[in-house]
């Protein structure tokens, strides 16, 4: 029997907006009590004399959507995809092996139902006679690449008196890849209510970061949101939401006008507004796709 060695690393992003390092906004408070014992926690105590709290803030990333799983077997390796959404993903698993192949052959693409654990690919050696390896890596994108979103009316996703919009489709600020190239800018001020367009799942919600700024390649992807699946497969995503502002959980069923956040100032941005997209899974290719709004006359692009 061939000696196979392995090691897995996982790579999976919910590709929103655009997707690079940054520092965000967790806290961990550290204070001494009364006989001098240090203690940490996420949240202050109640008891302790201001002065003798401190703050520590501690960078975040944001959340994985998909956990790559292996499991030795008879001679082979099994390599699972754990969807960590309450709504579908599609998922690619690719390596770099020695005298590995794999079943089916790889690269090789799964769909992942929500919450739930797909086999992705078995990896077993081509020359059982010697020894050999593999680096395995998995990335996710949400939504089923299968889905056929259906003509609708969304509703204004914010509850205020005036809505104005300072960057429409194809924008050239923000809304210039496919992502987000049909993709409404809100003006709204922090803590404006923000509602569901259109009724649905909460999939995915981001609610770490505090901070916001124009350096793309530190704060891009860096937004408080929710990610909102319809009963056709499309999904409608609420970004740059307020510090703690994000008031929907995971799995929960929303109806159109209910509220789910509050709008702030999070991410790449140039200031408070609401992001507002509707987007499908187009194989491994998160897009946005044109849509209609009650009360809005849509900009030409």
């Amino acid at each position: 029997m061939s000696r196979l060695a392995a090691i897995a690393s996982l790579l999976a992003t919910a590709l929103l907006l655009t997707a690079t390092p940054a520092h965000a906004g967790n806290q961990v408070y550290r204070w001494v009590d009364k006989n001098g014992h240090v203690h940490y926690g996420d949240r202050p105590p109640a008891n302790a004399a201001p002065a003798k709290v401190r703050t520590i803030p501690v960078p975040v990333e944001p959340s994985a959507i998909a956990r790559l799983r292996v499991e030795s077997g008879d001679g082979e390796y099994l390599a699972y995809a754990d969807n960590s959404l309450a709504g579908p993903i599609e998922v690619l698993a690719f390596t770099r092996n020695d005298n590995i192949r794999g079943d089916p052959p790889l690269p090789a693409r799964a769909t992942v139902p929500a919450r739930g654990s797909v086999l992705v690919a078995r990896l077993r050696a081509q020359d059982p006679g010697r020894s050999g390896g593999f680096e395995l890596s998995l990335t996710g994108v949400p939504g089923n690449p299968s889905a056929r979103p259906q003509d609708a009316e969304y509703l204004l996703p914010l509850r205020q008196q005036r809505s104005r919009i300072d960057q429409g489709f194809g924008g050239s600020f923000s809304h210039s890849d496919e992502q987000n190239r049909f993709a409404l800018d809100f003006a709204a001020d922090i803590g404006t209510t923000v509602v569901a367009a259109r009724a649905g799942t909460v999939m995915q919600v981001e609610s770490d970061f505090s901070k916001a700024g124009l350096k793309q390649e530190k704060y891009g992807g860096r937004a408080n949101f929710v990610r909102i699946l319809h009963d056709d497969g499309s999904m409608a995503l609420y970004a740059h939401l307020a510090t703690n502002g994000v008031l929907a959980r995971v799995g929960q069923r929303v109806s159109a006008g209910q509220q789910i956040g509050l709008s702030g100032n999070t991410g790449f941005t140039t200031g408070p507004h609401l992001h507002f997209a509707v987007q499908v899974n187009r194989g491994m290719r998160l897009v946005s796709i044109p849509f209609r709004m009650r009360g809005v006359a849509m900009p030409k692009r």
